[in-house]
Order: C-alpha cells, then structure tokens, then sequence
C-alpha cells in the first residue's frame, strides 16, 4: 500500500568515481538480503551518528554466573516480562530516566544503579505557554512561532548559565529536583554530578515521573561502582549486593561514522580519521557528499534545517556555474593547522563522545574547519557562510 514502508534497506557502500562524476551506492535489502545498486551525482548522509547494531555494553565479571536476564535497552526482547520482579538498571542517562518510571509501577522494585549522577530537570507535558495561547485562540502559526522563539531563548539562556555562571545554574538545577523527591533524600550524592552544568546533556524528566516513582517508593537510586555480578544480582564496590531478577545494561551507545558506510573514492578507502570537517556539513577529500548533524543541546531539526538551507545554496551555485563536482579542501593557510579531537572535551564530554573520539573525523582551530556551534551563532552564520571559503569546485 502507498505510505506504508514494507521493507528496510541497508546502506553498505558508497564510491566515488571522479571520471563519472558520481558516487555507486551499494544496498541490501534486509529482509530477502538482495543486493541493489544505485547511483547519484550527489550524496546527501542523514544517518545520525549511533551504532544501532552494537550497542556499549560493559562486561563484568560474573555475568555468566548471573541467573536472571541481562537486558540492553537497544535490543530490549518484545516478550520480556517484568511484572513482580527485581530490576536492577545501570545507568543514569535518558534512557534510564525514562525506563524506570515506565516500568517501575509493574515491577517488584526498580533500582536505577549509577556510577555517577546525572542532572535532572522536570519538564510537563503540555506547555503552560502554549496552552494560555490556544485558549486565546492565537492562530496556530502563530503559537508556533511564539513557542519556538521560547525555546530558542530559554536554551540560550540555560547554555549561558552553564558558561557564565555554573555554580548558580547547578544551584538552580538541585533546587528545582529538590521538592520532588522523597524527604531525606541525599541529592548531593545521587544527583550532583562532578561536571559542570551542560558538559554532559541535561536529562529531562516528563512530569517529574523519575520522581514520583522514588517518592511512591517503587524505584530507588544507588550511586556505587559494580565490584561483580553475582548469581542473584550484584554486589557493589561498597559490599552492598543488589539482588535482581533482570538487569537492564542502559550503558549508552558508540558513535557509527556515516552509519558505517565503506567510502572510496576513485577506489581508495576513505579514512575518516585522517579528514576535516569542512562546517559540521561535509568532510575534506569527500566529493559531493553533505550530512546532517544536529546539536547537542537543542532540536536535531534545528541544525537538519540549516544544513538543508546550505546544501540548497550549494546546489545552486553548482548548477549555476557548471561545476557538476564540490569538494571541500584545506587552504594554503591551512597547512600548518593542528588536527584537533572531533569534540573539546571542556565543551561537552559524556562517556559516548570520549570513547569514539577515535574513529571519528578531525576539526580545525579556524573557520571553516569548525562544529559544534551553537544555534544561536549558526542561525546567522550558515545562511551567509561564503561558498567559495575552503570549497573547491571543478
């Protein structure tokens, strides 16, 4: 039926002929394994950057030894069933914030076991904003421009806190769990982490769920390191032993560059390690390829939109001079550059950045071999960003 996606594909290989001017694009069908092949001028990659096949997944010792189930959230079984038992989740991020609320009121118990804490913040459902707007009857294009400029500046505003003023955006953030949560409750040491404010992502909360869950006591955190899995759980560095009929590993997930896609290009292996981003939106030495790479801290589909601008912008400029082919290339001024990690860890550096840093492309000190901007700079920056700086058109 129209609309209705039957089967998915798999992207395996991209290459790059310079004497035809056009990239062959190797795909398998994932259900039949069928091979196909097609063929573009131009290749735009809006894969995203994580590893949905491999997800992290620490091994401890022990695990072998553990008689219950040991679950990843990214290969989480359809028939699992929690109902009445003990869940044991390690992890402190999104997705632990958001499984332990959901399953917590059909479990026996949910333990949320950390390694370090994460910030929180409460966030409803419904914006209060948006709904005084709709009962005034405001046009909806209007209540939608209304929000998203709330937006923009509410995450500016929490992004220059964290810049700025860290003690006092950290002060805020605890103060605003702090009602939430079960009288007693040690926050210090279960929600407030070492890092500043944004280094790593704030995790919000829809409702206040997390904390409604801790406060009617059907879930608990623990802030320990794992000595070893045992037959019935795991016991902690502390001595502690947390007993558990499942364990849900939300550890995280590795970065994928460009969905782990071979490129070549006039046959030879592209080694990402070795290339520059040219803008956050292509790589040196990769003829007309663009790809898509959101923010850290605000919509993906913000920075989709602005690419999507830029990569029209291009496009046109090539039609228009009869340069079919676009590669992004390194100045003279350059040569001397140092090729720096693909993230500074000062500005943002959670466990699955830090340990890909390895497999991923370079940046530069100097426009335009930068990313990882702000939308607030980048709203105006890529809309006037000139197409002839550090661009090579042939």
């Amino acid at each position: 039926m129209a609309g209705k996606i039957r089967y998915r594909h798999r992207v395996t290989a991209a290459s790059w002929s310079s004497e035809e001017k056009q990239y062959t694009v190797e795909v398998t069908r994932e259900d039949t394994g069928e091979q196909l092949r097609f063929t573009t001028g131009f290749l735009w990659m809006c894969q995203g950057y994580y590893d949905h096949d491999k997800p992290f997944q620490p091994r401890w010792e022990g695990m072998d030894e553990f008689r219950g189930q040991v679950v990843h959230p990214q290969h989480w079984p359809e028939d699992l069933d929690y109902s009445g038992k003990r869940v044991v989740v390690i992890g402190s991020g999104a997705t632990a914030a958001t499984l332990v609320p959901a399953i917590a009121a059909d479990a026996k118990h949910v333990t949320m076991l950390q390694r370090s804490p994460t910030f929180f913040i409460s966030r409803p459902k419904v914006a209060e904003l948006a709904a005084t707007l709709r009962a005034l009857e405001i046009p909806d294009e209007w209540t939608h421009e209304i929000m998203r400029r709330a937006s923009f500046v509410q995450g500016e505003e929490i992004h220059r806190m964290s810049k700025e003023q860290p003690d006092a955006l950290r002060a805020f953030l605890i103060d605003s769990m702090r009602p939430l949560l079960p009288e007693g409750f040690d926050i210090d040491k279960h929600f407030n982490p070492t890092y500043r404010p944004w280094q790593q992502r704030l995790a919000a909360v829809p409702e206040g769920d997390l904390f409604t869950a801790l406060r009617e006591g059907n879930a608990s955190v623990v802030t320990d390191t794992i000595e070893r899995f045992t037959p019935t759980g795991i016991r902690l560095a502390s001595g502690e032993e947390l007993e558990a009929d499942i364990v849900v590993t939300a550890t995280g997930f590795d970065l994928s560059v460009f969905g782990n896609v071979a490129f070549t290009v006039d046959g030879a292996p592209v080694d990402f390690t070795q290339q520059v981003t040219y803008r956050g939106l292509m790589i040196t030495g990769v003829p007309n390829m663009a790809y898509v790479f959101g923010y850290f801290r605000a919509s993906w589909t913000l920075r989709a939109d602005l690419v999507s601008q830029f990569v029209c912008r291009l496009l046109a400029k090539m039609d228009d001079q009869g340069t079919p082919v676009v590669v992004p290339q390194l100045r003279p001024e350059d040569a001397d550059m140092p090729l720096l990690d693909w993230s500074d860890p000062e500005n943002f550096n959670p466990g699955y950045v830090m340990r890909s840093q390895h497999r991923m492309y370079k940046r530069g000190d100097r426009e335009p071999w930068t990313h990882h901007k702000e939308y607030a700079e980048e709203r105006t920056l890529l809309p006037t960003a000139d197409l002839d700086d550090g661009l090579v058109y042939s």
